[in-house]
């Protein structure tokens, strides 16, 4: 109506809102400032290396005729024997020190891990207390006594033989004595003594008295690590030292 009357209308124009000073300024930032720039990308690394396990090896029946070997061929065939699981773990075969015409022959149960590792029985503080125990009756392991052990290859962990490791090695423990040829052997320990006696008597029951292995006579007595940690039967290890050697005068 006013419009067809010719009275102009005025509207209000939209009142403008002012915008706080610090969100006016971030967006005036971010229209005016560059893009943001890339972050930077790793650099690539190859994977770490996944350790392997040993792999086993397989098994393989004892070399034949160990009873017509040498010392070299024995020597050798113990060194590749891979008749029981044994040989998987270890770093070295235990073979014997000492030399092929020693009267006295010296038997232990099986290596550790100091043995395995030089490759020669009776080593660390077993080893030093049975050199000390061979020269208090005027023996030497490099001049007049040969070691041996039961088993050539180290158990895991030092763990107690088992029946079928003894079996497989006893060949060769056989037919070094055969070599050897010795005046007497000194069997220490109850592994040792069970495995060539074939006996389930305690050491101390065997004591002071000969036994045989092979066509030898054999004197009983206590492993040096036992010794170790027994003091008072050091005197009982001496006691047999002192037999075995009336033995050999007699």
């Amino acid at each position: 109506m006013l419009a067809e009357m010719g009275v102009r209308v005025f509207l209000p124009e939209a009142p403008v809102v002012a915008q706080p000073a610090p969100v006016a300024a971030a967006e005036a930032a971010m229209s005016s400032a560059p893009p943001p720039a890339a972050a930077p990308r790793a650099e690539a690394r190859p994977p770490a290396p996944v350790p392997q396990r040993p792999v086993a090896m397989p098994l393989a029946p004892r070399a034949t005729g160990v009873e017509s070997m040498d010392w070299a061929a024995l020597e050798a065939s113990v060194a590749a024997c891979r008749a029981c699981k044994l040989c998987n773990g270890r770093r070295n075969t235990v073979f014997g020190v000492g030399p092929a015409h020693a009267e006295v022959m010296v038997i232990g149960e099986a290596p550790g891990e100091n043995e395995d590792a030089q490759g020669e029985p009776f080593v660390g503080q077993a080893g030093k207390l049975l050199d000390n125990m061979l020269r208090a009756i005027g023996r030497d392991r490099r001049t007049s006594v040969y070691i041996a052990n039961v088993l050539k290859c180290r158990p895991p962990g030092n763990r107690n033989p088992e029946p079928e490791e003894v079996a497989q090695c006893e060949p060769f423990l056989r037919r070094q004595v055969d070599l050897l040829k010795p005046r007497i052997i000194l069997a220490m320990g109850r592994f040792a003594v069970q495995s060539i006696l074939q006996t389930t008597e305690p050491v101390g029951k065997l004591r002071g008295r000969v036994h045989h292995y092979n066509g030898v006579p054999v004197v009983v007595t206590y492993h040096p690590a036992y010794l170790l940690r027994n003091l008072p039967d050091k005197a009982k290890a001496w006691a047999d030292l002192c037999f075995a050697q009336s033995l050999l005068d007699a």
